[in-house]
């Protein structure tokens, strides 16, 4: 279930999770993966702004690391380094 905040970015940008009609039904780690995969960079933003950089490292970190993944490879690579980069892994 989605946080107001969530549910209002996610209101506004249907295009990243089209095949979704009800999005409170939605997850972080949903709302995380689509934007990470198919937002620009303020969505990106805006997502870390609502979530907090750590919890969207920690989100990312964790759909990475399974044997099946739904990252684009070049998404996969690019947000690696990102959050090695600002975010201590723990």
């Amino acid at each position: 279930m989605l946080s107001d905040p969530l549910y209002d970015f996610m209101s506004k940008r249907k295009h990243l999770i089209w095949y979704v009609k009800d999005y409170r039904t939605l997850n972080e780690e949903a709302v995380v993966e689509a934007t990470l995969n198919y937002g620009n960079w303020d969505d990106v933003q805006k997502v870390i702004h609502i979530l907090g950089i750590a919890r969207v490292a920690e989100i990312f970190r964790k759909q990475a690391g399974r044997p099946r993944k739904n990252y684009r490879p070049e998404v996969l690579n690019y947000f690696s380094l990102y959050f090695n980069k600002y975010v201590a892994n723990t």
